[in-house]
């Protein structure tokens, strides 16, 4: 691991990664209502609340590492609670596009289904569920997961196995290039 991701060089490039988010690390002063109102709080290896900690201690390398930042549902119910209006949604988002970068992926199933979606709408302009999981379930080698579930889904039509696109896709592959342009600066 680079030795710039440690505590030591850390409050830069943690510093950095908020700044491109748009957040100031120094307003968060751990109050915990981020913590105390995330729906996925239970799962996680570091709370909210930590996350933001770590990242003032310079504490890059371990925040990357973390679980916290792929199970993250990116709600936004942290930053509404925030009586500074800390965007800790951002945040986690710049950090997985780090931890990416860094080949630091710690939930690889969360990876996998950003890019199987984004590639779903990208061909279709909207999200096509058979074709998603089907998709999913093969990159991550769990070929029959939810497979009891597609009688039932189908016969009330939940799913359904015909291919549906928007009338106009190149207008729909135009903003999502545009989306990945502004993340990748």
């Amino acid at each position: 691991m680079d030795k710039t991701l440690t505590m030591d060089g850390g409050k830069e490039i943690a510093n950095n990664i908020a700044e491109e988010a748009g957040v100031k690390l120094h307003e968060c002063y751990q109050c915990g209502k981020c913590t105390a109102g995330c729906p996925m709080s239970h799962a996680m290896d570091l709370m909210p609340r930590q996350i933001m900690r770590y990242m003032q201690l310079g504490m890059v390398e371990e925040t990357l590492k973390s679980k916290s930042i792929w199970l993250c549902a990116a709600c936004g119910t942290c930053f509404e609670r925030c009586p500074h209006s800390v965007d800790l949604t951002s945040l986690v988002e710049a950090l997985r596009h780090e931890a990416k970068h860094q080949k630091l992926c710690s939930v690889k199933e969360v990876d996998i289904f950003t890019e199987v979606f984004l590639g779903n709408v990208n061909a279709f302009g909207k999200s096509q569920e058979v074709i998603l999981a089907g998709m999913y379930n093969t990159l991550t080698g769990n070929l029959t997961q939810n497979l009891g579930n597609v009688p039932h889904m189908i016969r009330h039509e939940l799913v359904k196995p015909e291919i549906h696109s928007v009338k106009d896709k190149e207008s729909v592959r135009r903003l999502m290039k545009a989306a990945l342009e502004v993340d990748d600066k």
